[in-house]
């Protein structure tokens, strides 16, 4: 099928929506008005660049957004072509990220969270078809009835086997716990690895709820350093000559929180020999896997043959929803085990018919096209917050645009009170995360700022008001 010649799209340079989203808009109105039809060609980046006078990346994130939505489809080698069936029309689920001006009546809160999923794209419908259609299976019955402590063996044997293909790594079913989100296995963990008088290396900054399961255990806190390769094995080193009882160290390489960056390969190698050698557990919390924009991302630590000591936590609230509490550990058996033993006391097990209804999504691949869809559109986002970024922040703070994540790392150029700054944004109705929140003891100079559950509009809006304040 012949491309069209031309296709006719007014752009306003004047207008608060960005042009990537101007494009997309009219492509889908051309679309909804019959000029495109199902199955017909649309005209290449390059060409549709060139008609437009805009540059070829603005085509490339506005097909990006139309191939995440269903109205466009990719064929290898042959190019885009409009899908043959079609989203529902009366409702995009990304209408708040290309809103106009008549926002500005909207008083609604613009909270920066620490890299939350935007939960408006969550396959909701298919979650719910799914429960409603385990329940619907002739052994039903059986499903009401006690379950594994270590979670529905069908789910787990599915878990391995996405963490062992996706995550290159090699284990059984034996070797993993599901749990009700992250935080109960970094419980869990702390419970059945720490006692009184242990030591815990961290990184500062760092993630304060899962030091406060370590501390909870008994353990002491031993602050470590991040850089631009991730947390600094050389500190860690020298803490390990000093004390005698550090019993782990708790480290998010795939995307440090809160800073974002990732471990080298290096430091990885590194911690896993210093691990061998010193005999420690790293406690490894890969909290957003899926969301890596560029190249692809290192495997996790505990995915090299070498790193014999590692509890490895996961979980699916951000790639389905926050809502959603499924978290899971892998570990040695002997390790689960004492988790398994430790979880049946205080939850007799987890929800087992939900387990079974994420199986089925994962099984229909719904779960694989929601995370390609969902991935565009943040991609998508985060090089629209980069932009607003460098136009209103360039000359006062330093930030590097993220390869993975939810959120952005920017550091005040000067010496700033950011808790001073975030009190007199909430006077705006803008909330920020003070650096108090991931500090081990005097707030580290930045600020984490997450961009995925945001609009396009709140933003800007947001970034605008922090500029004044800087």
């Amino acid at each position: 099928m012949l491309r069209p010649w031309k296709l006719h799209i007014k752009l306003n340079l004047n207008c608060e929506k960005a042009i990537y989203f101007q494009i997309a808009d009219a492509i889908i109105l051309a679309i909804k008005s019959g000029q495109l039809e199902k199955g017909q060609a649309l005209p290449g980046s390059r060409q549709l660049a060139e008609q437009l006078t805009v540059n070829r990346n603005t085509v490339v994130d506005a097909l990006d957004i139309l191939l995440a939505e269903g109205w466009i489809i990719s064929r290898e080698r042959k190019g885009t072509y409009v899908a043959d069936v079609l989203p529902i029309q009366n409702e995009r689920k990304y209408k708040e990220a290309a809103s106009t001006v008549k926002d500005d009546k909207i008083k609604s809160k613009i909270i920066f969270d620490d890299g939350f999923p935007d939960s408006k794209l969550a396959p909701i419908t298919q979650l719910a078809r799914a429960y409603r259609q385990i329940f619907n299976r002739k052994a039903r019955w059986q499903m009401m009835g006690y379950a594994s402590e270590f979670g529905d063996v069908d789910f787990r044997k599915g878990m391995i086997q996405m963490i062992n293909f996706n995550r290159g790594m090699n284990a059984t079913e034996k070797e993993i716990c599901i749990t009700r989100g992250s935080q109960m296995a970094m419980y869990l963990t702390a419970q059945c690895l720490f006692k009184k008088g242990d030591y815990v290396l961290i990184e500062n900054p760092g993630y304060k709820p899962a030091w406060q399961a370590f501390e909870s255990a008994g353990a002491a806190l031993l602050p470590v350093g991040v850089d631009n390769e991730g947390v600094n094995t050389d500190e860690v080193e020298r803490y390990l000559k000093k004390y005698k009882n550090i019993k782990a160290i708790y480290t998010t390489p795939h995307h440090q929180f809160p800073t974002t960056v990732t471990m080298s390969l290096q430091r990885r190698m590194q911690l896993i020999a210093l691990s061998n050698k010193y005999n420690f557990t790293i406690i490894e919390d890969d909290y957003d896997n899926e969301f890596h924009f560029g190249h692809r991302p290192i495997l996790p630590i505990s995915s090299f043959e070498s790193a014999k000591n590692f509890v490895y936590i996961g979980t699916l609230s951000k790639i389905i929803a926050p809502a959603l509490r499924i978290g899971f550990l892998v570990s040695n058996v002997d390790f689960i085990t004492k988790v398994g033993n430790l979880r049946k006391i205080i939850d007799v097990q987890g929800d087992n018919i939900m387990e079974q209804a994420v199986m089925q999504l994962i099984n229909d691949g719904e779960v694989k096209r929601h995370l390609k869809r969902t991935s565009a559109l943040y991609k998508v986002k985060r090089d629209y917050f980069e932009t607003l970024l460098q136009k209103h922040l360039a000359e006062k703070v330093d930030v590097i645009k993220p390869e993975g994540g939810l959120a952005f790392w920017v550091v005040p150029k000067m010496k700033t009170d950011v808790l001073k700054i975030a009190q007199k944004l909430k006077t705006l109705g803008i909330e920020i995360i003070t650096p108090d929140k991931f500090s081990h003891s005097t707030p580290i100079h930045g600020m984490r700022l997450g961009y995925a559950s945001l609009s396009e509009k709140q933003l800007e809006s947001g970034i605008i008001a922090l500029s004044k304040l800087l």
